[in-house]
């Protein structure tokens, strides 16, 4: 089991910035699939971006169109969300899973899940 813990929401005006922080705890974190999502009220929780911890592809939901990118450090056993450009209908709750490695963007493959950051974004 591993645990996640997101942190750098906030308000922020439509065109701003954010980077998000997903802190994992636990083995095995190299044998795990690691995934941001996000869900917006009443909406459906949503794939944004997701990759191998180590190694892969990073792969990215057509709604990013580049302004959103994953990077990991392994030394602080830490993922990040930067997110340039945002726009209202980025406001969400983000979410970081963990599934075994190579899961793609379906949110049943993911079983380990952080608390969530809400990210609000003002037009």
């Amino acid at each position: 089991q591993v645990q996640l813990a997101e942190s750098g929401g906030g308000l922020v005006q439509a065109g701003g910035s954010l980077r998000l922080a997903c802190l994992a705890k636990g083995r095995g974190l190299s044998s795990l699939a690691m995934g941001w999502f996000r869900q917006a009220p009443g909406k459906e929780r949503e794939f944004v971006a997701g990759t191998n911890w180590v190694g892969g592809n990073t792969k990215y939901a057509d709604f990013v169109k580049d302004r959103f990118t994953f990077s990991r450090d392994y030394i602080k056993s830490t993922l990040y969300l930067e997110m340039n450009d945002l726009e209202p209908d980025d406001t969400a709750i983000y979410y970081c899973a963990a599934a075994k490695a190579g899961a793609g963007s379906a949110v049943a493959e993911y079983g380990d899940w952080g608390q969530g950051t809400q990210v609000t974004v003002s037009s």
